[in-house]
């Protein structure tokens, strides 16, 4: 059913939180796995979760690669720099990825954190389903 499951991955617990489900999702399907991390242009300000050193995001793929590596699974791992909702749809679009696993930050029920969320965002603009692990 998902020949191609993209997984966005960042510093966050809820991304390492959604691993296991992303593990149990290809090894059930057998797909085959994309992590994608989004590198922010350095030109915004930075939070505790942007990604802007690339030692940062070559040792977090590394780290998400051997994870899965121990399961058994072989995933692509790609580094892309942009703002990360629209990155990630654009290459959920790029690779075919029939499903998109993201961990979820719950920013609060206010409109304006709604608004901003990047879960949010790749929900709206996402070429194919997104499943959000809490």
């Amino acid at each position: 059913m998902f020949k191609t499951v993209l997984f966005p991955v960042d510093q966050s617990r809820e991304s390492r939180q959604a691993a296991e489900t992303v593990a149990d999702l290809v090894k059930t399907h057998q797909s085959r796995l994309v992590i994608l991390s989004v590198v922010e242009p350095s030109s915004e300000t930075p939070t505790p979760d942007t990604m802007t050193s690339p030692e940062a995001v070559a040792e977090l793929l590394q780290n998400a690669k051997n994870l899965f590596s121990q399961q058994g699974i072989d995933p692509q791992v790609l580094e892309r720099e942009g703002k990360p909702a629209f990155t990630i749809c654009d290459v959920a679009d790029e690779v075919g990825a029939d499903l998109i696993v993201m961990g979820c930050r719950g920013l609060g029920l206010t409109t304006e954190g709604a608004i901003e969320s990047v879960t949010n965002r790749v929900i709206s603009l996402s070429p194919c389903p997104v499943l959000v692990v809490p």
